[in-house]
């Protein structure tokens, strides 16, 4: 794998238009890109992380104009959104254009599509000379990547090059927001809340729709799970079949191989959990208290990741 400094972004944007996969930096998490006009290389993504068939691609674009190059029937919420929160952590499921492949969509007519505020992402994609499709880069399943090691510990081998950006800043991925209903309906949250979504359009919009069919990434299977077992907490009392004290450092060992960690940080939970597992514990205990429990991305990174959870 060639690793490219921020100068080096057009060689790792002439690996993509090779129909290899790079991976770079975005203002969320690191994403694991192949340009869209070539489909041997967007289904080297799949195979690469071991992704299911049906969880869909997010395709990256550099400019909002670049929208019409993807998407059909394209509603003025969109523009509304758009001119607020793009470039930015947030992407939009819109009907997806002829042209773009159904397979990257879960087999639906949709797209989802979003305009990363990194200027390294930004960069690549105008010096890719396209659209780039990219979900989130590490291994199916496994928590999201946001620095170069991570890229190293999932992909050595397996892809073409990665781009070391530092770490990636927010440390959570873009909220998704379809744009297919009135009223909209977030069908995950990120750092762009419910809150400021409602604000801007002056409307309420819905959470995900239980039993909906999968428009986005990150609504089905296990997400951005450790290794090891991880138990959410989300009353006091739980603390006590826990030992050890609550109001004790960050990071506490019980045992070798049990851990508590509080407060939590959306932007360091995934680089915590890798770093747990990399020192051989076994299983992590989690304290959501009435804070974190509001955090609505947070909570929804953690419950996805958790074994189980007592409420």
């Amino acid at each position: 794998m060639k690793i490219f400094t921020i100068d080096d972004t057009c060689k790792a944007a002439e690996l993509l238009k090779q129909g290899e996969l790079v991976a770079f930096p975005t203002e969320t998490v690191y994403g694991l890109g192949a340009v869209l006009s070539q489909e041997s290389a967007l289904r080297k993504i799949y195979a690469a992380k071991g992704r299911p068939s049906d969880n869909p691609l997010i395709v990256h674009l550099a400019n909002i104009e670049d929208i019409l190059k993807v998407a059909i029937d394209i509603p003025d919420i969109f523009w509304e959104l758009a001119s607020i929160f793009s470039p930015g952590p947030i992407t939009y499921v819109l009907k997806k254009a002829p042209s773009i492949p159904s397979f990257i969509s879960g087999g639906l007519d949709t797209v989802a599509v979003r305009f990363p505020s990194h200027p390294i992402a930004r960069r690549l994609i105008e010096q890719a000379g396209e659209p780039i499709a990219a979900p989130s880069a590490n291994l199916s399943g496994k928590p999201s990547s946001t620095m170069l090691a991570h890229i190293l510990e999932d992909f050595e081998g397996k892809i073409a090059g990665v781009i070391d950006g530092g770490t990636a800043p927010l440390g959570l991925e873009s909220t998704v927001i379809s744009l297919l209903t009135t009223p909209p309906v977030i069908l995950r949250p990120g750092t762009v809340t419910k809150e400021e979504i409602e604000d801007a359009l002056k409307i309420e919009v819905d959470g995900k729709v239980e039993g909906q069919k999968v428009a986005s990434p990150g609504m089905k299977y296990r997400h951005y799970a450790p290794k090891a077992e991880l138990v959410l907490l989300k009353n006091e009392s739980d603390l006590l079949l826990l030992p050890i004290d609550a109001k004790q450092a960050i990071l506490a060992r019980v045992n070798n191989n049990y851990l508590h960690f509080f407060p939590l940080a959306g932007e360091t939970l995934y680089a915590t959990l890798r770093n747990l597992d990399a020192l051989g514990f076994q299983k992590i205990a989690i304290f959501c208290d009435a804070v974190t429990q509001q955090k609505a991305a947070l909570m929804n990174r953690l419950l996805h990741a958790s074994c189980s959870s007592r409420s």
